[in-house]
């Protein structure tokens, strides 16, 4: 798989996922802002409750911009054989014959991409996935605590 085309297909992902936030972000600015939503008593809270949301939303937009950022200031670099999993490692996983693909990312974990047919996840160091991984080695058989369960797995590959 061509890393130049996963990192594309990641940041094409989340600039779909901030335009989402940017549309949400503007609806709830706008009912913040509604004559509608001052409140009537000091009871009603539409207006407040309204006024959290669009900051919430703000901070999501915010955020979002900084992952995109971040993903493409990523340097592209291939890991050597019996190099440490690390940042901006792809790795391939098998367990119980089912492979599963990672790219270790700076932030936006949780992220889905397909490149070509493959959908590989976004784990960052920081997840408890990605932090057992680091400093693995391609070949290694290790247990992983996924889903609650420990589940024996071995790497594959580390590009």
């Amino acid at each position: 798989m061509n890393k130049r085309t996963l990192l594309k297909a990641i940041i094409t992902q989340l600039q779909t996922e901030l335009a989402t936030f940017t549309r949400a972000a503007k609806s709830a600015r706008s009912e913040a802002t509604d004559e509608q939503s001052r409140a009537e008593n000091k009871y009603d809270t539409r207006g407040l409750e309204a006024s959290y949301l669009a900051a919430g939303q703000a901070r999501q937009v915010a955020e979002m911009e900084s992952a995109i950022a971040a993903f493409e200031a990523l340097p592209v670099r291939a890991f050597a054989p019996g190099e440490d999993i690390g940042m901006g490692a792809l790795v391939e996983l098998e367990q119980n014959g089912e492979r599963l693909n990672y790219f270790i990312g700076p932030c936006a974990g949780g992220t889905e991409a397909v490149c070509g047919k493959r959908e590989v996840l976004v784990l960052t160091l920081q997840s408890p996935l990605g932090g057992q991984l680091q400093g693995r080695k391609q070949g290694d058989q290790l247990e992983l605590l996924l889903g609650g369960k420990k589940r024996r797995v071995q790497i594959i590959s580390v590009s």
